[in-house]
């Protein structure tokens, strides 16, 4: 099946060769690997961002395994209230809210998911403050409150937690998540809303106030690390870049590029890195152009298709970022399902903010550091 929606799009409102010899296995970290050949102590002096200040047990990784549904939705596992209510929840970059539906909520939407019960947890405070969001797909209406949230081994006290009591329409409906956990700047929260990583940086719940995205293809390997950087997730160098606006974690790409002639952002336009958004976005014209240099048809439905025999053949899609070039190979931008292939390139209208969502982000492990405020961007394995 193709990935037909784009989720969670736009907010509408709003080394040592010592080190690298170690050998790794997906779903056993760097840490682990170091420790087992008696390595750990001299890289932690090396590399402060591995470095765990505030926590007494080294082995604790804050590390957020994610699920990875048909390349379409990545979401992970967090607790809320006291004792802990189990969602599953999207880690959006491209938002700044937390929320899960309520037992108040009698959308259909949220009867098909786990619904939070106030009354059941010690912790809770009602806020009595409204919270509405609307989303480039789907929207919510409900209230915030203050509750315990866990996410990984990090409790997070005193968070404050948007409930759904209304979710209008089918784009909920039919999720594999319950809810939304957004990881974007505290400008795009709603008001008397603070983002959970923005709390967890106040109480210091995070060795560095940064985050890192790992998006495995057709896998399980998957992995939101909080705090820390995971040199295990990529090859090369971590290379960052500047943000440019404070609100989504957005940036200047220079120019697009296939064969070495520039298809679109020509002159430099701005993007956002989104983890909630399955495709790669731009404007519709210049996502024509890219559309028609990898050969890609539309189809009576309006989505491009490629001819899954020609993959071998099809060009490099190049995104130059801060100097540097990051190539798409077809691998990269196209989706394959029962024998059909289809472009993971999408336009919409004239919006001139590109939207780099999952498309990008499984070809290049990316930071998300709020320390300096820029995005370091390395070629995941």
């Amino acid at each position: 099946m193709k990935c037909l929606v784009v989720l969670l799009a736009v907010l509408a409102v709003s080394q040592g060769s010592e080190i690298t010899r170690v050998p790794l296995h997906k779903g056993k970290s760097l840490r682990k690997a170091l420790k087992e050949h008696g390595l750990l102590e001299d890289f932690l002096k090396e590399h402060p961002y591995g470095i765990r200040k505030k926590y007494s047990n080294l082995d604790k990784e804050p590390n957020e395994p994610l699920a990875n549904f048909l390349d379409c939705q990545y979401f992970g596992k967090i607790y809320i209230g006291t004792p802990p209510q189990e969602f599953t929840v999207v880690f959006d970059t491209g938002s700044s809210d937390l929320w899960v539906p309520s037992v108040d909520c009698k959308s259909y939407a949220c009867k098909t998911h786990h619904r939070f019960d106030p009354s059941k947890s010690s912790t809770f405070q009602n806020l009595n403050e409204p919270l509405s969001i609307q989303y480039g797909t789907g929207s919510m209406q409900g209230f915030l409150g203050l509750d315990t949230v866990t996410v990984s081994s990090i409790v997070d006290p005193q968070q404050t937690v948007g409930l759904s009591t209304q979710e209008p329409g089918n784009v909920f409906t039919y999720s594999e998540f319950d809810g939304i956990l957004g990881l974007a700047y505290p400008s795009l929260a709603s008001e008397y809303s603070v983002p959970v990583f923005d709390n967890m940086m106040q109480k210091h719940l995070v060795a560095k106030d940064l985050f890192s995205v790992y998006l495995d293809r057709n896998g399980p390997g998957s992995m939101l690390t909080l705090g820390a950087i995971d040199p295990s997730y990529y090859t090369g160098s971590l290379h960052w870049v500047p943000v440019t606006v404070q609100e989504y974690w957005q940036f200047t790409v220079d120019r697009v590029t296939v064969n070495g002639v520039v298809v679109a952002c020509d002159g430099g336009c701005q993007a956002i890195l989104d983890t909630g958004t399955s495709m790669l976005v731009g404007p519709s014209s210049d996502i024509l152009n890219i559309q028609t240099a990898i050969g890609a048809t539309q189809d009576e439905f309006g989505q491009f298709d490629i001819n899954c025999g020609q993959l071998n053949s099809m060009p490099m899609v190049v995104f130059e970022i801060n100097g540097r070039k990051y190539p798409l190979p077809p691998s990269a931008y196209t989706s394959q399902d029962l024998g059909f292939c289809a472009s993971g390139f999408q336009g919409e209208g004239d919006d001139p903010l590109w939207i780099l969502g999952d498309v990008f982000i499984r070809e290049y492990y990316s930071v998300f550091d709020r320390i300096n405020n820029r995005v370091g961007l390395a070629k995941a394995i």
